[in-house]
């Protein structure tokens, strides 16, 4: 209730088609520091100047962020992060094998860089990205400036692959979201840190391991989760406890408990849909690209029809699996 005993009503989150109007729209209120959602092909980010330490600050207050953990910068090509980062010769092999697309890189901060600490968190390196989506690169390219933009849900929850999704999680909190539909990959982009002559994979994603190795010419190496939580710290998603949905979650099921729902993974358990609370296939097929594109929206549906728990098929590590069991640990982990 309001002070005069009214009902409050919630505000109406401002979802605009991705067409020109809509495109100007964002970019006015990106340019008077305002948060805007937007597609990318791999989820939907909740973009800010990401040279204006205030509205980035908004960012981690709408998603009620941790401020230690770092935002991406997008940019709209190779050219423009150059600008912001330096780039070894792996770091640039990398980025000109996969830009655009679900590839982040974290390199030492340039001499020119506008990205403003708070997005990198205080760090002497910066997270850099190129999206492969038509309206993300025209929205950076309009806006010509780097945009931080994580996943446009509330922090440690389920990301969002649909405008609706963040219709649902930040209706309220911020100021537009522009409706491309649903995203492509459906998992977040892999992350590479090249800040040494030893690149890093910080983070799994939509590009395997097996591709980036082969450009590189050699193996990857692990990041070390160290005891003061700095590696965490270089890049986002690397929490212990993330991309959570409010159910609990079961991995590895093989059988179905009380008041269970399933998330299946190629008819595996697909005998118990029957006694199962609800039911969703990431694919039926076993196709790993279908299964990651599904994977948060299925988690979500799985999650509204308020189950306490979710069991989850067993899911092969290989090519995409490793990123869909990253997400998966970690929103099976102590909350």
């Amino acid at each position: 209730m309001d002070p005069l005993g009214q009902p409050e009503t919630k505000p109406v989150l401002n979802k605009l088609r991705a067409d020109a109007d809509g495109l100007a729209a964002a970019r006015r209120l990106l340019t008077e520091g305002r948060l805007v959602a937007f597609p990318t092909e791999t989820v939907y980010g909740l973009g800010a100047d990401a040279t204006d330490g205030r509205a980035v600050a908004a960012i981690y207050a709408a998603k009620g962020r941790p401020a230690f953990n770092p935002l991406i910068a997008h940019v709209a090509d190779l050219t423009a992060a150059q600008r912001q980062g330096v780039f070894s010769a792996d770091a640039l092999a990398l980025a000109q094998a996969f830009w655009p697309g679900p590839l982040t890189l974290v390199v030492p901060v340039g001499p020119a860089c506008t990205v403003s600490e708070l997005a990198r968190a205080g760090l002497s390196s910066v997270a850099l990205r190129v999206p492969d989506h038509p309206v993300a690169l025209a929205l950076l390219s309009a806006f010509g400036k780097p945009v931080a933009a994580p996943s446009a849900n509330r922090s440690g929850r389920v990301s969002p692959t649909c405008a609706q999704h963040v219709v649902e999680d930040l209706n309220g909190r911020i100021d537009m979201v522009l409706d491309g539909g649903a995203t492509r990959v459906g998992v977040e982009s892999t992350i590479v840190a090249a800040l040494d002559g030893t690149p890093r994979l910080l983070r799994p994603g939509g590009i395997s391991r097996a591709a980036l190795e082969a450009v590189l010419g050699r193996p990857l190496a692990d990041a070390e989760p160290e005891t003061d939580g700095s590696q965490a710290r270089l890049a986002p998603g690397r929490l212990a406890s993330h991309y959570a949905p409010a159910a609990r979650v079961r991995l590895g099921a093989a059988d179905l408990r009380p008041d269970e729902a399933i998330l299946d993974f190629g008819e595996q358990l697909v005998n118990l849909r029957p006694q199962a609370k609800a039911y969703l296939d990431l694919s039926a097929a076993g196709d790993l690209a279908e299964a990651a594109a599904n994977l948060f929206g299925h988690l979500r549906r799985l999650d509204a029809s308020g189950v306490a728990t979710i069991a989850i098929a067993p899911i092969p590590n290989a090519g995409l699996g490793e990123a869909i069991n990253d997400r998966l640990s970690r929103a099976a982990a102590p909350r």
